[in-house]
């Protein structure tokens, strides 16, 4: 895409926002808040009418982001904000088919994303362990420790309803995001030890996340440690287990779908966004200005927290960059499952449908703002290099 397509959807993005914005404050509107509202259809029409504006909006500037080196990278996210809008004005669309609730394809899905997340992997990978036991101990210590108790500070400092609250500590609870393996390579961090610390961190995710579980959100929702073991192997470990066994034996045999999951998962990932948002709309509208204040508390103090405690234990700038993004993003996908597990998907899963888009946001800003300094070791290595 060239310069002039990318300016031309800037121009339609600001006549979209632009009328969002007329319609917002000479017609305001009283949105229902009744149960009803997120199985039957809201009024008035201009009501609706809005809700086409503000994801024409996104969509138009997630395709002018599209033209541009430095910020391509968002379109994606931006193209989440486009669904989430979408989700929030007509919810009806995104909670049943008929009989049958979306809801349940979110376990499938995200099955789906660590299969593929499996395949990507080798026995190599956890080999590398050995060869970086500092960065592998520290960086999972440091996930494992810092995210959980900052959700855990971060809800004793707003008022949220008991199950919002367990839902931020739930995503604090869990592993690596998937994402921070990119948000690393961009970064120029570690690599390996990128991809080392979200395998680890995500096997052992069925011990330690129902264990801060039970610790820190005991007292806000019920927590079966056992079930939640059992339910985080399910989403978990068997899809991944199965991926690796895939990867061992028929390594290079379907290149396509090296192509293809990656894909996979982000339109996964996407679905299972907007099939959150639409379950818990009432909610989100309730809470949703002070939520996203707490989940951004959380994701930035996770990447502060990380990168000046590897700076701490004078690890290499490489290494902190990993660390810090290693801390600060979490799967969100499966903090999603989690709560479907429980049963309270529209109220302990809405921390992670709001994290989801906001660490895509602070995580590839970080990123590209590291890429743009390249770290001593590197300049040291270039300078060996031309000398």
């Amino acid at each position: 895409m060239n310069k002039t397509t990318s300016k031309i959807f800037f121009f339609l993005a600001a006549l979209f926002i632009l009328g969002y914005i007329v319609l917002l404050y000479t017609q305001p509107q009283e949105v229902n808040l009744t149960p009803r509202s997120a199985t039957a259809p809201v009024e008035p029409e201009s009501f609706r009418f809005g809700g086409l504006l503000l994801m024409g909006f996104f969509v138009m500037i997630a395709l002018a982001f599209r033209g541009h080196e430095l910020l391509k990278g968002y379109s994606y996210t931006i193209m989440i904000f486009a669904a989430v809008s979408v989700a929030m004005y007509y919810p009806q669309y995104f909670v049943t088919v008929g009989d049958f609730k979306l809801s349940k394809l979110i376990v499938p899905l995200l099955q789906l994303i660590m299969f593929g997340m499996g395949t990507a992997l080798s026995w190599k990978d956890f080999t590398r362990v050995l060869q970086m036991p500092k960065g592998v101990i520290v960086g999972v210590l440091c996930h494992y420790t810092v995210m959980p108790f900052v959700g855990w500070t971060v809800t004793q400092i707003f008022s949220f309803p008991p199950e919002i609250a367990a839902g931020i500590i739930l995503i604090g609870s869990c592993p690596n995001g998937l994402a921070s393996n990119v948000m690393t390579f961009l970064a120029r961090g570690n690599l390996a030890l990128s991809i080392t610390l979200t395998a680890i961190s995500t096997l052992i995710a069925p011990l330690v996340t129902p264990m801060f579980m039970k610790l820190l959100a005991g007292q806000y929702v019920p927590v079966n440690f056992l079930d939640m073991v059992w339910h985080i192997t399910q989403i978990i470990v068997l899809p991944i287990g199965v991926g690796l066994i895939f990867n061992h034996f028929l390594h290079g045999k379907f290149k396509w779908l090296d192509a293809v999951m990656p894909l996979v998962s982000m339109i996964s990932i996407a679905l299972i966004i907007v099939v959150i948002t639409a379950a818990g709309r009432n909610d989100l509208l309730l809470v949703g200005k002070l939520l996203v204040v707490a989940v951004l508390m959380h994701n930035i103090t996770g990447y502060i927290l990380g990168y000046w405690i590897s700076r701490g234990l004078r690890m290499s700038e490489k290494d902190c960059r990993t660390l810090a993004l290693e801390v600060g993003l979490q799967n969100g996908g499966l903090a999603s499952g989690i709560a479907l597990k429980m049963g309270k998907l529209a109220t302990v899963g809405l921390a992670a449908a709001v994290f989801g888009p906001a660490m895509n946001i602070t995580g590839s800003s970080l990123a590209l703002w590291w890429r743009s300094r390249t770290p001593p070791e590197d300049q040291e290595t270039d300078e060996r290099h031309h000398a």
